[in-house]
């Protein structure tokens, strides 16, 4: 599988769509906020626009990792664990780390997307995909990142935007 160059978010279809050289390659569902699109630091919205995968975090570790600070807590998700700790919003397997790209509306002051700390991160199996639910992250299921995260460099760019699928994406993957 050829290094992605793209990935493009919808938050209205709740899909990510990896590109290399201008070829959709993958599709996953995924989950976005529950408060919808948004900017600002302290929103709980996922922003728009473009982005860069500034860090990625996590290489190695076992699936459904627990990331909290962006580390390890040595612990794997499990239902139990989750059941132990229903105030967490889980952060697992990998995380890719965006900073925004356009100044004034995703990067520097209160919109800067890395100092809200929005990643593309794993979550709980047990969460539903395709409906906005996170708190500004981008969510995936774990086995759909481990996927994904090898084969996206740092600096990959990452669109989130507010359109539909166009018809074309919807075809079956080469």
């Amino acid at each position: 599988m050829p290094v992605l160059d793209l990935l493009h978010i919808s938050l209205a279809d709740q899909c990510l769509y990896a590109f290399a050289d201008g070829r959709l390659l993958l599709r996953f569902p995924v989950s976005t906020a529950l408060n919808g699109a948004g900017e600002r630091r302290g929103s709980g919205c996922t922003p728009r626009g473009l982005h860069r995968v500034r860090a990625k975090i996590g290489a190695g570790l076992p699936e459904a990792a627990v990331l909290r600070g962006r580390r390890w807590t040595g612990e794997v998700w499990s239902e139990a664990l989750g059941r132990a700790f229903p105030e967490r919003d889980w952060i697992l397997t990998r995380i890719l780390w965006l900073s925004g790209c356009e100044v004034g509306r995703n990067r520097l002051g209160p919109v800067d997307t890395f100092r809200r700390y929005i990643y593309l991160h794993g979550t709980p199996d047990t969460e539903p995909m395709g409906v906005a639910l996170s708190h500004g992250c981008v969510r995936l299921r774990n086995a759909d990142l481990l996927q994904l995260f090898p084969l996206v460099p740092v600096q990959c760019a990452v669109r989130i935007d507010e359109a539909p699928c166009p018809a074309w994406a919807a075809l079956p993957l080469n």
